[in-house]
């Protein structure tokens, strides 16, 4: 059996590692559901769009479904504490998703235009809606969540759901947003052709600057917020103990990392680097490199955000000493480890099946295909 501390930094790492599968096999599907009604000027136009990720789009969901089910087996207090806290807003994510599979299935089934145009704007809210939302969450994991655990350990959250919308929180889900729309456009001008690619290339290049800027200006935010601090010694080898530590509210706290571990500047840069990739390539026309520094953009821009926090993996913003990191949070030592062994295990499967189905179904969409396969695409 691992080492207990060992296998706390990998789970750490690994959970990482989802939501970076996550925001880019996912991503790019939200990315290009969001873009549709704008990208796509008519039907066929639009069934292009819809038919580059149909294909894929709930295979791809596979990481964020396996993202959380990690999150509840390996952190099960941070599931158990987010997931209430959070609730509505992810309610509002998981009725916004609904309309991903029906929009998808049922959208060409009917011929009327206005049962059409209904259901692209639906696929629209699938993408925009969750994208938003999962960058304001993570801005808010950032700030601090206000919640406690009573004697019992059972969490409390004494927040209410507007309260999870501040600026700062706000501007964190324009990043999200925007980041996937940045992607979304990527993978279209990958996958398809003359105008369709020709607007793609043109919301990538808007879209990839925005980003830069708003992720520049919510860099500077956190540097001078009020972050958080272990003061006391830390149980690093212990099991489920949120409440055996002391954590100061300071402020340039989450800078103190960067300052410690300087290594973590070369992931802001890779962030920076994958947008600078991204829109390079796009000016160069080259969709598939521009949607390869995209997804760099994404790995970049996550694993920055967790390290900056490290070793927090949801602080109280109200009761700091109940803080959780990933040394109080996790499930036993045996659970860890059956876990990792299943995860070295899967995860292959998972990108092996995934490379083969976009393997074979690779190529351009055209709006040619659409009119000779009316009766079989989307």
């Amino acid at each position: 059996m691992l080492d207990y501390t060992l296998l706390k930094l990998i789970w750490w790492l690994l959970v990482c590692v989802l939501l970076i599968g996550f925001a880019i096999m996912d991503g790019h599907d939200m990315g290009v559901g969001t873009l549709l009604p704008f990208i796509g000027r008519n039907d066929d136009e639009r069934r292009v769009i819809i038919n580059t990720v149909g294909p894929h789009w709930d295979g791809n969901q596979v990481w964020f479904i396996t993202a959380g089910g990690a999150i509840f087996a390996a952190w099960p207090l941070v599931y158990a504490t987010a997931f209430s806290g959070f609730y509505f807003a992810l309610m509002a994510v998981l009725w916004a998703m609904f309309f991903r599979p029906v929009g998808f299935d049922y959208r060409s089934k009917v011929a009327d235009p206005r049962w059409r145009t209904a259901w692209d704007w639906g696929l629209f809210v699938g993408g925009a809606v969750p994208s938003l939302v999962f960058g304001v969450a993570i801005g808010n994991v950032i700030k601090g969540v206000p919640f406690h655990f009573e004697d019992n350990m059972l969490p409390v959250y004494t927040g209410s759901f507007w309260a999870l919308f501040t600026p700062f929180t706000l501007l964190c889900g324009v990043s999200s947003l925007t980041l996937l729309i940045f992607h979304g456009a990527n993978y279209l001008q990958l996958r398809t052709e003359q105008q369709i690619a020709q607007r793609a290339r043109s919301v990538s290049m808007v879209s990839g600057l925005v980003l830069a800027l708003v992720l520049t200006v919510a860099g500077v935010m956190v540097s001078g917020m009020e972050g958080y601090r272990i003061t006391s010694d830390i149980l690093v080898g212990a099991g489920i103990s949120p409440l055996t530590k002391t954590v100061v509210h300071q402020a340039g706290a989450w800078w103190s990392n960067y300052e410690r571990y300087p290594l973590i500047f070369l992931l802001v840069g890779l962030a920076y680097a994958g947008i600078a990739l991204g829109l390079i390539a796009t000016l160069a026309r080259r969709g598939g490199i521009a949607f390869i520094g995209s997804g760099i953009a994404c790995a970049g821009i996550i694993l920055m955000a967790g390290s900056a926090i490290f070793p927090f993996v949801l602080p109280s913003s109200s009761h700091p000493d109940h803080s959780l990191t990933v040394w109080d949070c996790v499930s036993s030592q045996r659970t860890l480890n059956i876990m990792f062994w299943v995860a070295l295990v899967m995860t292959p499967i998972v990108v092996g099946y995934t490379s083969w189905a976009y393997r074979i179904m690779r190529g351009k969409v055209t709006v040619a295909n659409i009119q000779a396969n009316s009766k079989s695409l989307y």
